[in-house]
């Protein structure tokens, strides 16, 4: 009986803390400034929350049947999340979409470095 208790009280946490990241992340998407900013919110926050009820799945379940689905998709969704995420802020860049003011891309920086070092020499 304690397993039991013990077990629910886990599969209750980790859905309550699922819970609480998936809402910061959907208020990160909605209050913040500019793509980047959302971008970092939903995907941080989004991968922490369902890999927690992920988790819980797996806790609730045990390891065969739909508690393995929920580890595949843990691992799924640390593979595919960072690297949406990558691909998203690229073109978004590649598009022109501008950063917050005083922020770079560090090959822009270098380059303009490189540039003003250039024309101080001449």
């Amino acid at each position: 009986m304690t397993a039991n208790v013990l077990q629910a009280a886990v599969v209750t946490a980790l859905i309550c803390v699922g819970s609480f990241f998936l809402a910061v992340g959907t208020l990160g998407l909605l209050r913040l400034p500019n793509v980047y900013n959302r971008l970092h919110a939903t995907s941080k926050a989004a991968t922490l929350g369902a890999a927690s009820i992920f988790l819980a799945g797996f806790v609730h379940f045990g390891g065969e049947g739909a508690g393995l689905v929920s580890l595949v998709g843990i691992v799924f969704l640390f593979l595919t999340a960072p690297t949406g995420a990558h691909m998203i802020s690229r073109s978004a860049r590649r598009m022109g979409v501008d950063f917050l003011p005083d922020v770079y891309w560090p090959r822009v920086l270098e380059a303009e470095s490189e540039r003003e070092t250039e024309t101080e020499g001449e």
